[in-house]
Order: C-alpha cells, then sequence, then structure tokens
C-alpha cells in the first residue's frame, strides 16, 4: 500500500510511547502531508538531537553540556539530593518549579522480573555524591509501585550511614481529588501521611 520508506516511518513512529500503529499511520501521513513545515525541520531537529544530547556525567540528566545545566547551576541548593527514576521524572520535578536542589537519575528502577539489580543503575554513583558533607538530606522520589518502593527502601538502606537524611515524598489524596474516587491503596496511604493543620 506505501512504499518501503514510509513503512519504516510508520513503524518507527509505533515504537514511541502512546503511538499505536494507527496512531503512527496517521502521524507518518501528516508529516508526509506537510514535508516542508514539519518533515524536514523534525528530521533536522531529531539528527542535531542525536549529534548533541548528552547524559550528565554527574547526575544523569540529558543536556547538550557535561555537566548539565542544573548541575552546573551556582543558585542550586547542594544540600538536597532528590533521586528519580528517569529523566521524564527530573523534568515533571523542574515543570512544577518547587525543587531547588540537585538531582540523582537512576536508570530505573528494582526487578527482580526483569533482571535489573542495584548494579544496573546509578545506586552506586548516589552514594558516593551522598557521602558528600555538603549533603543534608537525599529526598527519595520514586514512583508509588511495587518496584518504587522496593527501590527506595534499597537506597534508604544504603544511605543509613552517610550522614544525610533520608526523605521521601508523602502519597496520597491528589489536590482536587475527592476520597469516593480514590482506591484503596491511595486512602490508607494519605491516612498514614496525614499532618497537623
Amino acid at each position: 500500500m506505501v512504499g518501503p520508506e514510509i513503512e519504516r516511518l510508520i513503524q518507527l513512529l509505533a515504537r514511541l510511547p502512546g503511538l499505536g500503529p494507527r496512531s503512527a499511520r496517521r502521524a507518518a501521513l501528516r508529516l508526509v502531508e506537510r514535508r516542508d513545515t514539519l518533515l524536514v525541520p523534525l528530521g533536522e531537529a531529531m539528527a542535531e538531537a542525536a549529534a548533541k544530547v548528552k547524559t550528565c556525567s554527574v547526575c544523569g540528566n540529558f543536556d547538550t553540556v557535561d555537566p548539565c545545566g542544573i548541575c552546573a547551576d551556582p543558585r542550586r541548593d547542594p544540600s538536597q539530593l532528590c533521586v528519580v527514576e528517569d529523566v521524564a521524572a527530573l523534568w515533571a520535578m523542574e515543570r512544577t518549579g518547587s525543587f531547588k536542589g540537585r538531582y540523582a537519575v537512576l536508570g530505573g528502577l528494582l526487578s527482580a522480573l526483569d533482571g535489573i539489580g542495584p548494579e544496573d543503575l546509578g545506586i552506586a554513583r548516589l552514594v558516593g555524591r551522598a557521602a558528600d558533607p555538603a549533603v543534608a538530606e537525599v529526598i527519595l522520589a520514586t514512583p508509588a509501585t511495587v518496584e518504587g518502593q522496593t527501590t527506595a527502601h534499597y537506597i534508604a538502606e544504603r544511605l543509613a550511614t552517610s550522614g544525610a537524611v533520608v526523605t521521601g515524598l508523602a502519597h496520597g489524596v491528589p489536590v482536587g481529588g475527592e476520597l469516593d474516587h480514590l482506591d484503596d491503596g491511595t486512602i490508607t496511604a494519605a491516612f498514614r501521611a496525614r499532618r497537623t493543620f
């Protein structure tokens, strides 16, 4: 039905999160229809990103410089280190503007089923960074999943002698959330994490 170049474009687009085969076909069609305004500039941007984007040797973030802009920013608080699963989580934290410290990107979560152990993640680098006397608090911002909480507990044990206080993000009722729409686990977590008004 289509040439091999378009079929390859569809297959590559279908690998992206949130795009199945039908969505990939629609996206490919739109790109080809708007070749001059979409396809060519997108191809150039992707080639430039592939050539210039690096992984930060300090935290694991993506940037065009190493160390990344966050690690190199002297206004960031070196006493706080926020541990996140991946760069997507780091970008989500940065989007809120609520954290002004430094980051440690693990590159995944512990998972016995997937064969991911501590040596596959950035845990050794994190332990080394947490041993710095300038680090007063390590914030574990892993997801509220079995793998996320297993990873957080493992890291907390590894950091027990670091001298830094190890904290975790609160879990519970989201802003604007109503109790009758929440699952039992979320309500239980919110109840346990209650605070004084």
